[in-house]
């Protein structure tokens, strides 16, 4: 099979990525010392040794393999395969060293040195946002899912997930059904689509999105891969939500690696009562996750310049909307929050018609009530 440029440079990083006792750092660095080319596979032990994070045992047995003819032809004839597979399926080996290769994906610990994608690659560089969750989802963390990743996908973001069951699947059928972009992280190989062989789903994904692993092809969906596919998902995005944890399970590692990875960690509250939401609860209550209500508290966060309320100008919605009761309510809750007694008092106004006036602003989204019949100006 003859090979461009580029394809001997993935044919050389999958042969790399063969080597035991080589992960992503180890291999980075292998790279970084050496470059991307035959000179890598020409180092002997002296030259590994002296590579930071590579000790001797390791430097050794890198060392005779790379000196073995046989172990080089075996792994550059299933680095070869891996490539066919990977044509077969319509799928492209993105390597770190690609230009398409996600940004954000880079500035983990511990970037993979090659994805796997079927579909879009540019939808990996998208905005984003990784929502997870159990796969005993309630009705609840459902509606929830759906709720905010429809409102996300309306706002340009793309969702990842792990296409499982439960929380994941609703997150990418909600992104789907809003006509939006949505990225299924796997823990296998990309032709291992095990938690929808029917296909009701994935080929939907496909259209505008991708699937994606760092997984070979052929991989089975061993637990062992979970972990790593967590932090995949975590960092491939600005942001991870936790729809429904328990206090255990993998959606908890995923924010732990969005934590480790500095990135934005957002939990739904729910029920103090429900299993579900223990984790989810658990991480606001630590102050490792903001708990969020809508899309729109996300957007917040990731990118205040594409919030939706701030581009509503409320400043001059209030000028040019108010009626003279109004504005005389505003002018009052300028000073700050306040009962609806003293509101009266500095007004002028009566409770009867205060409360007409008072909501009426609310759904101009100018006020908000707090308990107890206190009232504040938003300041958003």
């Amino acid at each position: 099979m003859t090979t461009t440029p580029g394809q001997s440079v993935t044919l050389l990083l999958l042969t790399l990525s063969q080597l035991p006792g080589i992960g992503p750092a180890r291999a980075r660095a292998l790279i970084n010392r050496f470059g991307p080319g035959p000179a890598l596979f020409d180092a002997n032990y002296e030259a590994l040794r002296q590579i930071p994070g590579i000790g001797e045992t390791i430097a050794r047995e890198t060392a005779d393999r790379l000196a073995s003819p046989a172990w080089r032809q075996k792994a550059h004839r299933a680095a070869e395969e891996q490539l066919a597979r990977a044509d077969r399926l319509g799928a492209t080996v993105v390597t770190i060293l690609d230009p398409a290769y996600p940004a954000h994906l880079k500035e983990i610990y511990d970037p993979p040195l090659l994805l796997f994608v079927r579909g879009n690659t540019e939808a990996l560089s998208l905005p984003s946002l990784a929502v997870v969750g159990t796969r005993k989802a309630t009705a609840y963390g459902k509606q929830a899912t759906e709720f905010i990743c429809r409102e996300m996908a309306g706002n340009g973001y793309a969702i990842f997930s792990g296409l499982a069951y439960g929380i994941d699947m609703m997150a990418h059928r909600a992104a789907v059904e809003s006509d939006g972009v949505t990225v299924a992280v796997l823990g296998c190989g990309i032709d291992r689509i095990y938690t929808d062989p029917a296909g009701r789903l994935w080929p939907r994904i496909l259209e505008r999105g991708a699937i994606v692993s760092e997984e070979w092809i052929g991989v089975k969906p061993e637990p062992g891969n979970f972990p790593r596919r967590n932090r995949l998902i975590s960092g491939l995005t600005q942001g991870t939500l936790i729809v429904e944890s328990d206090i255990k399970g993998g959606s908890m590692i995923t924010a732990a690696c969005a934590l480790e990875q500095n990135r934005e960690v957002f939990a739904v509250p729910g029920s103090i009562f429900s299993a579900a939401s223990r984790g989810a609860n658990y991480l606001i209550q630590q102050n490792q996750a903001k708990p969020v209500h809508s899309a729109e508290d996300i957007i917040a966060e990731l990118d205040p310049a594409r919030n939706p309320a701030l581009n509503r100008q409320p400043e001059a919605a209030e000028v040019l909307d108010l009626n003279i009761e109004e504005s005389c309510i505003v002018e009052a809750l300028q000073q700050g929050a306040m009962h609806i007694d003293l509101v009266a008092e500095k007004t002028g106004l009566t409770i009867e018609a205060l409360l007409v006036h008072l909501f009426e602003l609310e759904l101009k989204r100018i006020i908000e009530q707090e308990p107890c019949q206190i009232f504040r100006k938003r300041t958003h």
